[in-house]
């Protein structure tokens, strides 16, 4: 499988800008008790003290994502997530490609991180060229 140097640093590149965004911009406003967080979840429709456990799983994702036996579960822990955010900005009706994207967009960061980094990960997702034969 191929293991070119490029391709392992610009992964953990990626999975860097990743992680440094959800530990900043989420994780860190929801753990912390920062009023954004539940002001954020509020105007999206969630109940009051929801931001600690929210943040808590995000927490533990990304966690897992950062270490390299479990940063599959910890891809697969955040792509339920980044889901459940696509559901709750779609139900708000907020902008399609500022909002309910956004988390494709992390997604996207995260998975294409661990894919450049990971030969085993490239083994299970690869991306074939096509000869036009079948």
């Amino acid at each position: 499988m191929d293991s070119r140097p490029w391709m392992i640093w610009t992964g953990r590149a990626l999975s860097a800008l990743f992680v440094l965004f959800m530990m900043g911009a989420s994780v860190a406003p929801k753990l912390l008790g920062m009023p954004v967080a539940q002001e954020t979840l509020a105007a999206l429709g969630w109940p009051h003290g929801y931001a600690l456990m929210i943040g808590l799983i995000e927490l533990a994702g990304t966690v897992l994502y950062v270490i390299p036996a479990t940063s599959l579960l910890g891809a697969i822990v955040m792509t339920g997530l980044f889901g459940g955010a696509i559901a709750t900005q779609v139900r708000a009706e907020s902008p399609l490609f500022s909002h309910i994207l956004f988390s494709l967009y992390l997604a996207a960061f995260m998975w294409g991180g661990l894919w450049l980094r990971d030969a085993r990960i490239r083994s299970i997702l690869p991306f074939r060229r096509t000869t036009g034969e079948n």
